[in-house]
C-alpha cells in the first residue's frame, strides 16, 4: 500500500494542477463542474412528451424481447390507489401519480412475439393502451379481467410476487387472494413469479435513455460542486447541516426531486479512523480549515435516478492547492474503481465482480470496501449486487443475478489511506459515481470525481 501511496504522491508531486490518476490510467475519464447555472432542466409540462416517448420505445422494442426471455405469455400488473405496485409507474404515460381506483394492466405476447397493451379499468389510461373494459363495478372489472385472461388462453401468466426482489413483490396479497378466486382453476394454475422479467425490465436501459442519462448525472454532480465551494462554505461559520440544506433546497429550486435527503460528513485529524470502523466522518460539525468533506445525493429526471458521493477539502492558510497526500488518496480511490469496474464481464455475477475486486486491491494491500448497486428508475435498483458495506463476502440471491449489457450502477464503495500529515490516521475516500456498462466497458456517464472540491 505505501508503494502504492508513493508512487501517486509522485504524480501528484510532478503536476498537481492535472488530475493525479491521468498519469496512471489509460482513460480517466475524470471531469469538473462548477455550477447546475449552465445545464438544461426542462419544466414538468416539458418533461412529459420525452418521458411517454422513451416509454412507448420501451414498451414497443424492450418488452417484447424481455418477455420472450422470461417465457411469459401475459403479464399482469394490477394495483390499487395507495398501494401501488413499484414497477406500475415504470408503464404508465405521464402525468400519472396514482392508481385509479383498481387498476389492472395486460400484457399480452402475440404469435409474431409482439405485445398486446392493455387497461381493464374504470378510468382508461389512453396511448399507449388499449382500454379492454371500462365500468364502474368492481365485481364486473374482476370479471372482465378473467374472461380476457380466458380468452387469451396464455399458458403462462406472470404476476409480480416474489420472496427476494421487493420491485417485483407489488401484487398484495388481497388482490392475488381475488385474481385467485376469480380464475377458473386451469388458468390460475398458470400463474408464476414474473421476478425475471421485473427486474430485467427496470435494469435494463434503452439507447433513448443511455442518451438522456448524462444530463441526469451531470445535475448532480454541478450541484455538489456548487455547494462544495466558497458560494456556500465559508469556514469556522458554515455547519454540515448548512451545506446539506443547500443541496435539498437548490434541487428543489431546480425541480428536482431527491429520493432522500443529501447528507454531508466531515473528517479531521485526531478524529480517527480505523481500518476497521466501516464508516469514517462526523456531521453536525462546524467546517473548518483543514477538514475532508463528503456528501452523498441522489436525485431522479426524466425517471431516471442517481445516487453521488464526492469530496472536497477546505485549504489552511498559506495553501493554494489540496495537499499532495490528500491528492494521491483520491488517486488510490480512483485506483479501486478501475480495479471494480475492469471486473465487469457480461455473464460475471455481482458475487464474483466482488471477488475479482477483492482479490486485485489485496494484492495491491489496499484497505477498501466495495457496496455497488445498479441505479434506473430507482436510485437502489434491481440487479446484481456488488458487495454490501457491511458484508464483504457473497451476497445470496441478489449478488447471484448477472451483469448485462446496457445496465447502469453507481460506482459505490471507499478507500482508506493513512496520512503523515495526519500523524498516520486514515482518510477515507468515500466515492460513488453513476457509470453505464455497455456489455464491453464501464463509462461514467458524466466522468468522475478525480480531483478535489476546493474551498478557499
Amino acid at each position: 500500500m505505501k508503494t502504492i501511496i508513493k508512487a501517486l504522491l509522485g504524480l501528484a508531486l510532478v503536476a498537481p494542477q492535472v488530475s493525479v490518476t491521468a498519469a496512471a490510467y489509460e482513460a480517466d475519464q475524470g471531469r469538473v463542474f462548477t455550477s447546475a447555472d449552465n445545464l438544461s432542466v426542462l419544466s414538468y409540462k416539458d418533461r412529459i412528451e420525452p418521458e411517454n416517448r422513451m416509454l412507448n420505445t420501451r414498451l414497443t422494442e424492450l418488452l417484447p424481447k424481455l418477455m420472450n426471455e422470461a417465457e411469459l405469455d401475459m403479464w399482469l400488473i394490477i394495483n390499487r390507489e395507495y398501494a401501488e405496485d413499484p414497477v406500475y409507474y415504470t408503464l404508465v404515460p405521464q402525468p400519472t401519480f396514482a392508481a385509479r381506483r383498481t387498476t389492472m394492466l395486460v400484457f399480452n405476447r402475440l404469435a409474431d412475439g409482439s405485445i398486446e397493451r392493455l387497461s381493464v379499468n374504470r378510468y382508461p389510461l389512453g396511448e399507449p393502451y388499449e382500454s379492454a373494459w371500462a365500468g364502474g363495478e368492481l365485481d364486473a372489472q374482476w370479471q372482465a379481467l378473467a374472461d380476457l385472461i380466458a380468452d387469451k388462453n396464455p399458458q403462462r401468466i406472470g404476476i409480480n410476487v416474489s420472496r427476494d426482489w421487493p420491485v417485483a413483490d407489488g401484487l398484495t396479497h388481497g388482490l392475488q387472494q381475488r385474481l385467485q378466486e376469480v380464475l377458473p382453476a386451469e388458468l390460475a394454475q398458470r400463474l408464476v413469479s414474473a421476478e425475471e422479467l421485473v427486474v430485467r425490465w427496470v435494469e435494463t436501459r434503452t439507447a433513448e435513455e443511455i442518451e438522456v442519462y448524462p444530463q441526469v448525472v451531470s445535475l448532480a454532480r454541478a450541484v455538489i460542486a456548487e455547494a462544495f465551494s466558497n458560494r456556500v462554505i465559508t469556514p469556522g461559520v458554515t455547519t454540515t447541516e448548512d451545506v446539506a440544506w443547500y443541496i435539498r433546497e437548490r434541487f428543489a429550486e431546480l425541480q428536482l426531486p431527491v429520493w432522500f435527503m443529501p447528507y454531508v460528513t466531515l473528517q479531521r485529524k485526531d478524529q480517527g479512523c480505523t481500518d476497521e470502523q466501516p464508516f469514517c466522518g462526523q456531521s453536525g460539525k462546524t467546517i473548518q480549515r483543514g477538514d475532508v468533506i463528503h456528501t452523498d445525493v441522489g436525485i431522479c429526471y426524466l425517471k431516471l435516478c442517481t445516487d453521488t458521493q464526492e469530496l472536497g477539502y477546505v485549504l489552511n492558510f498559506g495553501e493554494t492547492d489540496v495537499p499532495a497526500e490528500l491528492q494521491a488518496a483520491l488517486a488510490v480511490g480512483n485506483q479501486w474503481q478501475n480495479h471494480l469496474t475492469d471486473a465487469f464481464k457480461v455473464g460475471r455475477t455481482g458475487n464474483e465482480v466482488l471477488d475479482a475486486t477483492i482479490a486485485k486491491t489485496t494484492a495491491e494491500s489496499m484497505i477498501t470496501s466495495t457496496y455497488t448497486h445498479p441505479l434506473g428508475f430507482y436510485g437502489h435498483a434491481p440487479g446484481p449486487t456488488i458487495g454490501m458495506w457491511d458484508n464483504q463476502g457473497p451476497t445470496p440471491i441478489r449478488g447471484d443475478w448477472p451483469l448485462y449489457a446496457n445496465t447502469a450502477y453507481a460506482i459505490e464503495g471507499n478507500a482508506k489511506v493513512p496520512l503523515d500529515m495526519w500523524d498516520g490516521q486514515n482518510v477515507q475516500i468515500m466515492l460513488e459515481q453513476s457509470a453505464l456498462f455497455d456489455g464491453k466497458r464501464v463509462t461514467y456517464l458524466a466522468g468522475r470525481q478525480t480531483q478535489w472540491h476546493v474551498i478557499r
